[in-house]
């Protein structure tokens, strides 16, 4: 499963029991990868990883001789584990602290956990406006940017299916920069239409009714929407 955002990793992450070390069996840390510009091919491929930093772990306690008489490095490794799997890896760390200014600690899991809670609140709160057809309702939490994007695209899914008219004024003139909800706005705009039988015009961008010649606003001669729709098909 794909996801867009570091948020969305974190929260599937944290739905997930933490794993224990397979060399020490201490419980390992959240940890989040450093934003390094990578070459391409390398890199993590995920932004958070699970990593040991128990420092009586044989792993880490034997890699310290391991590179120095290898490699001739003073560094150690730490155990690794990629969130969601059983595959066990190692990273290589020069210091005792090194890596330790990532770790997602307590305080940071529970804030990630009130955000979840939040959003199941919100998303409560839509449903109802839903059922009551509170599209104004819908429409705030829709352009309230600091609302999280899964509750905007459903806010955005409602509006589509109980707006009316004049809430797609305020939307067309709000930028939205993500892209997948900008996509979803558009549906929504275009079932408002379909619902209402309305359409915009295309000089004027004024909302007038689907089967009209000419637009009330500019008075311009409208193109049909049977004839181009007939020579689109030819």
């Amino acid at each position: 499963m794909s996801f867009e955002t570091k948020e969305e990793v974190l929260r599937q992450v944290l739905s997930h029991k933490k794993p224990r070390c397979p060399h020490c069996r201490v419980e390992m840390g959240l940890w989040e990868v450093p934003q390094i510009p990578f070459e391409e091919g390398s890199g993590w491929g995920t932004p958070y990883l699970f990593v040991c930093f128990n420092n009586d772990c044989p792993m880490y306690r034997r890699g310290w001789d391991h590179l120095m008489e290898n490699y001739g490095h003073r560094a150690s490794y730490r155990c690794i584990c990629y969130p969601g799997t059983n595959t066990f890896d190692s990273m290589v760390v020069f210091s005792a602290i090194g890596g330790t200014g990532q770790i997602i600690d307590d305080q940071i899991i529970a804030k990630q956990k009130e955000l979840q809670a939040a959003v199941k609140i919100e998303l409560s709160a839509l449903s109802d406006c839903y059922a009551h057809k509170d599209w104004q309702y819908a429409l705030k939490i829709l352009l309230d940017p600091v609302k999280t994007k899964k509750v905007r695209l459903r806010a955005a899914e409602i509006i589509g299916d109980i707006g009316e008219l004049r809430s797609i004024e305020p939307i067309k003139n709000h930028k939205f920069k993500n892209a997948s909800l900008s996509s979803k706005i558009k549906e929504s705009v275009k079932k408002i239409h379909q619902r209402h039988f309305t359409r915009e015009c295309p000089f004027c961008a004024e909302i007038i009714k689907k089967r009209s010649r000419i637009c009330k606003h500019c008075g311009r001669l409208l193109p049909d929407l049977r004839t181009d729709s007939r020579s689109a098909t030819v």
